[in-house]
């Protein structure tokens, strides 16, 4: 057999893995591109100059290994976080998805279990399925927020090793109350990871799980530099959490996981974070206005803390997707069926976008 022929079902793949395809969303070249949460404003002259001269003074010791457990920059992460935060409590790796693969190498396993509620971002399932976890889900309220009650008694059944929270939520854009986060913290008997890789976009007055971390130690909550850092290229994404939480994950962690390259293109956006995050206000207005649009014209549109927003509802939403596409606008087809989720882009995007969408309705 000539490996040109060679399929999958040749390979001793693994049982749970036939079937599966490879995660990812659409990469079409289209005008308009609001289909993967990205920040649709890149990096200044001045931000691009300062990560080429960290590259360029990084790229004269790359026949030398990385810092393994690059210090430097969990230091600068944990400075942006906040005061009460330490290198210790830090911990980074190849964007939250690494981070969520690592937690559940440490924490999840053979026999043991992680929850969630749906729907919810869809990797969660597979980093489940890659560490032998077995994976369950309760559901979220019509509104797409967590019941604590149901949370709580799902808990109770199923006993998880790891609890999924995002915050905001993946594909919803819906905000966890710090109640509702500590009602499962108090009744969860293992991890409870809040994901908050939008967090930088929540509304005014919309708190962070950060301030639980000193009465939970088995609260992790991650974050990310490739949504409002505009740094998806980079691939950087990082916990706070004990220092306990950070001494496991550095076991499962493989070595040199993360490059130099990285490190120093991170730290160095971090210096340039105000910048960086000037236009989250501008995204957030378009957010908003995009919300009442919708619902404007007659569409559900959830309410959102991210840069992106739930609407719909349809009977067909995947010929409603098409005509978008075929009008040079690009989203995303995901969510419970009947939705669709539009990344807040430029002005100009979100005009094309409405201007599209108002042809096929």
């Amino acid at each position: 057999m000539s490996t040109a022929k060679i399929t999958l079902d040749d390979l001793p793949l693994r049982d749970e893995l036939r079937g599966e395809v490879p995660y990812g969303a659409p990469q079409l070249d289209v005008p308009v591109q609001l289909n993967v949460n990205e920040n649709p404003y890149g990096p200044s002259e001045a931000v691009v100059a300062d990560i080429a001269a960290a590259v360029t003074v990084a790229a004269r010791t790359l026949n030398r290994y990385p810092d393994r457990d690059a210090v430097a920059l969990r230091t600068d992460l944990a400075a942006y976080l906040g005061p009460d935060l330490s290198a210790d409590e830090v911990w980074a790796a190849n964007g939250s998805n690494e981070i969520m693969l690592q937690l559940l190498s440490a924490f999840g396993g053979p026999g043991r279990t992680a929850l969630s509620f749906a729907p919810t971002y869809s990797m969660y399932p597979e980093y489940a399925r890659d560490t032998h976890t077995d994976w369950t889900v309760g559901q979220r309220r019509e509104d797409f927020t967590v019941d604590p009650e149901h949370a709580v008694a799902l808990i109770g059944e199923q006993a998880p090793s790891v609890v999924f929270l995002a915050s905001p939520n993946n594909p919803t854009g819906t905000a966890l109350p710090l109640d509702v986060i500590e009602a499962i913290c108090d009744a969860a008997p293992g991890m409870v990871v809040v994901d908050e890789a939008y967090a930088e976009f929540r509304r005014s007055g919309t708190p962070s799980a950060l301030a639980l971390l000193p009465r939970y130690p088995r609260l992790v909550v991650t974050r990310t530099m490739s949504k409002a850092f505009a740094l998806a290229g980079g691939r950087l994404g990082y916990l706070a959490a004990a220092p306990a939480v950070v001494d496991a994950v550095r076991i499962v962690r493989l070595p040199y996981h993360l490059s130099t390259m990285s490190q120093v293109v991170a730290r160095a956006a971090l210096t340039h974070a105000d910048e960086l995050l000037a236009r989250v206000d501008d995204l957030r207005a378009e957010r908003d206005a995009t919300v009442d649009w919708l619902r404007d014209v007659g569409l559900r549109a959830a309410d959102s803390d991210s840069n992106f927003v739930l609407f719909g509802t349809f009977a067909d939403r995947h010929a409603v997707w098409q005509a978008l596409l075929d009008r040079g606008v690009l989203i995303r087809e995901t969510g419970p069926d009947g939705w669709l989720r539009v990344s807040i882009g430029t002005s100009d995007e979100m005009a094309a976008f409405r201007s599209a969408l108002k042809e096929l309705l």
